[in-house]
């Protein structure tokens, strides 16, 4: 009889593990944490209670018996080793964005897990954003024609350097790696992936040791794509602004999901994922505001669980978080090069 419940382990409780992957996977039927590693033990135990088993030795934690997966949020350049860890220990794994940090670590933990007959998924929990949900239904339903451009922004305003790592430079670190993933998977899932791209990645902000800025355009021959992000927007942008040839969609406003995270609100919180925010449907004599159907981070890790049981597929395959990786390396040699560059048809395993 195959396994109904599955006991999880986080390493990592930093801002990702404590706000987006404790409380998933706490509010996940099936799933129960019960470990984690980390050297902030009494921060842990605080927010999950005294039965949380906390370690701050990573590989002891990995390498647990009763252990089935491992989910890892710790910084960006320890991904790679500690999946390759757990995928060597007979774990499955699920990785925070992004992946790793080049293409050639991402093909060999997918050929790794691939070998050991191992679920291997990335948390790329913005496909489940209520924005990005709508905007697929509405390009399925080719309700504005054939699309000409669309826009894809994430912007902030955060004047000044923090000294945290994702901002000091190092393997992993900046703008580019921390947002971009998210706005690349977005558009690889509509889309595929482009003929070529051009990316400009800068350092805007006084004392910037990496970037805090970048405008990428990806190029699909009869359309484009450009993603963008920035930390000096002090005004309102546009999230999503889409083209087409008998109208336009646009809508401002980030999904509210990871606020509510921060709030400590759980999914099964009510008003959880509903945007107040309508986005706009704009046609040759007509504005029509479209309320949104709420995001829904929950059907990430339920959507695990169901893989793990052998009754649906992994909500993010290793080989999808693959092509995400090569645009992000291609991206940082466009932008060094000052030069579009071709994509090749494929990167995978």
């Amino acid at each position: 009889m195959p396994t109904t419940h599955f006991r999880v382990a986080l390493i990592g409780y930093g801002y990702a593990g404590k706000t987006f992957h404790a409380p998933l996977i706490n509010t996940t039927p099936g799933l129960t944490l019960v470990a984690v590693g980390s050297s902030q033990q009494a921060s842990v135990q605080a927010d999950l209670g005294d039965a949380i088993d906390v370690s701050a030795d990573y590989q002891a934690v990995i390498q647990r018996a009763d252990i089935d997966l491992v989910v890892i949020a710790s910084p960006n350049d320890s991904h790679a080793p500690l999946a390759e860890l757990a995928l060597q220990a007979g774990k499955h794994v699920v990785v925070d964005k992004p992946f790793a940090l080049s293409l050639e670590q991402a093909q060999k933990l997918t050929a790794l897990a691939q070998q050991k007959q191992l679920l291997l998924s990335v948390f790329h929990n913005r496909r489940f954003d209520a924005d990005f949900i709508a905007l697929q239904q509405l390009l399925a339903s080719n309700t504005l024609g054939g699309i000409a451009h669309l826009e894809s922004r994430f912007d902030r305003f955060r004047p000044e350097v923090r000294q945290r790592w994702r901002e000091q430079a190092g393997p992993g670190a900046g703008l580019w790696f921390d947002l971009g993933p998210h706005l690349l998977d977005q558009a690889l899932l509509l889309f595929g992936l482009p003929k070529q791209l051009q990316a400009t990645l800068k350092q805007l902000r006084p004392g910037a040791t990496t970037d805090d800025w970048f405008s990428v355009y990806l190029d699909y021959g009869h359309f484009g794509v450009t993603l963008g992000a920035s930390m000096l927007s002090a005004a309102p942008s546009p999230r999503f602004t889409l083209q087409c040839q008998q109208g336009s969609w646009q809508k401002f406003g980030l999904d509210v999901q990871e606020d509510q995270l921060k709030q400590g609100l759980t999914p099964l919180s009510k008003g959880w994922g509903q945007d107040p925010c309508a986005a706009r449907l704009y046609t040759a004599d007509t504005v029509t505001e479209q309320i949104l159907t709420p995001g829904c981070y929950q059907q990430y890790y339920s959507a695990i669980a169901t893989a793990l049981r052998g009754e649906g597929p992994n909500p993010v395959p290793a080989e999808q978080a693959c092509d995400v990786m090569y645009l992000l390396q291609l991206a940082e040699q466009s932008a060094a090069s000052g030069k579009a560059c071709l994509v090749a048809a494929a990167n995978r395993v």
